[in-house]
């Protein structure tokens, strides 16, 4: 089955937070994909844990690859571009994660988010299928 991840997940599979066990459990799934955005939302998570010191800089890199390598595809955000921007200016929420919403959409399949803001702003959205991580 194929499933969106979004990146508040992705980070969860290489940095020490909460729902991590969670996270970590879906990476042996078959089916993960994002939108390519993906790589810069998670290199910041990373990137900020390593400015707080909660991962050592030396190893940040490799935690962004780590995180990447259980998707099966990163779709580019030039396919989906246009729709994010509308479920943004439509829901009135950043279009950062109107990507994974629009992924999700398109693909029909369900959208794993640790993110409970965008399930709440996601809801009036008809066909999408939102799980809570």
């Amino acid at each position: 089955m194929t499933l969106v991840v979004d990146a508040s997940v992705a980070a969860k599979w290489v940095l020490d937070e909460p729902g991590g066990e969670r996270a970590l459990a879906l990476r042996s799934e078959d089916g993960l994909i994002a939108p390519s955005l993906v790589v810069a939302e998670v290199g910041n998570a990373i990137w900020k844990a390593a400015r707080r010191d909660a991962i050592a800089r030396a190893n940040a890199i490799a935690a962004v690859e780590s995180a990447l390598l259980p998707f099966e595809a990163l779709i580019p955000d030039e396919e989906l571009r246009v729709r994010a921007f509308t479920l943004a200016f439509d829901l009135k929420h950043p279009i950062y994660d109107c990507f994974y919403l629009a992924l999700a959409e398109r693909e029909r399949c369900p959208l794993i988010t640790a993110d409970s803001r965008l399930i709440a702003v996601a809801k009036a959205m008809k066909g999408v299928e939102l799980r809570l991580l």
